[in-house]
């Protein structure tokens, strides 16, 4: 049976094109994903997230528990940080990634991929053996609005909670339009911007207020195939494309997210420091076209005729107008920015330039 989210009704009633995804019954887009991406770029787009997984890790060894199952360091995060994070196996690849919040002492919230929260859910309850933990998924009581663009502020100032003070990664507690909810200075899309993570009773009324109150500042309804343009101009990776079971964070380009003086074990960790130190057998590249052709999820990457690696990610970017793609392929010194490889599209080789990622400049570091 395909779920729906809380706020399933109100994107049927403006007209939103419905698909299934991840086991959600989810708006793809209201009007045009071009028009929709460019929205979120220039002024204010709201996003139904709610299919994304909440789950509360609190408990006497919580901050032990999480940095025994994840690479970054969570002793040094502080109240009301977040990080971004892998949630690894014992050989380093990938259950899923997260963003794990600290909102109290020994009280932590995991979000995690719509896909992956039963994986997750399994994954962390066979991890606490021993632990004083308490692993609570929230998932169905709560909805999560994203709020983003360049005006997200200018509205959150307007409906009563003024975070220009707040910075990128951080969790707030607000009350907005007399809603008691919990903010978070994140996203999905490369811009600034916001994600509200509020009770499913108050959802309905949120999401009418701010799509009210954002007129003025020309905010429009977003589905996900802008919210997937979106991201991979920004070359954030998706999960089941750019991410799975068989990848570990630095074949994934995410070496940046490992700390490389963390003591405490972790899984993966002995195969992960070995790949730090000694390199990986593929990477993770960034592409653009050098015709009109599209490299699509799946598509194989060729270098001097011999096939390389495959295109996880791919679509034409309604930023730049060029057609942009992420891929695996060969750890090979040749392959490097400014190099030109090759994608097989329908049975003939197309021309790509190896490129340097993201493909936009990102602006939602605060």
């Amino acid at each position: 049976m395909v779920k729906e989210t809380y706020l399933h009704d109100k994107h049927v009633a403006l007209g939103a094109k419905m698909v299934d995804f991840a086991g959600w019954h989810m708006p793809v887009q209201y009007s045009s994903i071009i028009e929709e991406h460019r929205t979120v770029r220039e002024a204010l787009g709201i996003f139904d997230v709610s299919h994304m997984g909440e789950v509360f890790v609190s408990g006497k060894d919580a901050t032990a528990f999480l940095n025994k199952i994840v690479p970054q360091d969570i002793t040094k995060l502080a109240y009301e940080k977040a990080v971004y994070c892998q949630l690894t196996k014992s050989d380093g690849g990938l259950i899923d990634d997260l963003i794990i919040y600290k909102i109290g002492i020994e009280n932590y919230l995991v979000i995690c991929n719509a896909s992956r929260i039963d994986e997750d859910l399994n994954w962390l309850v066979r991890n606490k053996r021993g632990l004083d933990v308490k692993i609570d998924n929230q998932s169905h009581n709560y909805s999560l609005l994203a709020v983003q663009g360049p005006k997200a502020i200018n509205l959150m100032k307007k409906m009563g909670y003024d975070l220009e003070e707040q910075k990128s990664f951080t969790i707030k507690p607000a009350v907005i339009e007399g809603i008691k909810l919990l903010a978070s200075r994140t996203g999905y899309t490369g811009e600034d911007g916001f994600e509200l993570l509020v009770e499913n009773e108050f959802s309905e009324f949120l999401w009418d207020k701010i799509l009210e109150e954002g007129q003025e500042f020309g905010i429009k309804p977003i589905g996900l195939g802008a919210r997937d343009t979106l991201r991979l101009e920004a070359a954030l990776h998706l999960y089941g494309n750019d991410l799975d079971e068989t990848t570990t964070p630095i074949e994934a380009g995410l070496s940046w997210s490992v700390p490389k003086d963390k003591k405490a074990d972790y899984n993966g960790k002995e195969v992960i420091m070995n790949q730090l130190q000694n390199g990986t057998d593929r990477k993770l590249i960034g592409l653009i076209m050098l015709d009109k052709n599209i490299a699509r999820h799946g598509y194989d990457i060729y270098f001097n005729g011999e096939k390389v690696g495959q295109v996880t990610s791919g679509c034409v970017s309604p930023s730049t107008g060029k057609n942009i793609a992420l891929g695996y392929v060969k750890n090979l010194a040749e392959i490097c920015t400014g190099a030109t490889v090759q994608v097989m599209i329908r049975e003939k080789l197309h021309d790509a330039q190896v490129v340097k990622r993201p493909f936009i400049e990102k602006r939602n570091r605060v």
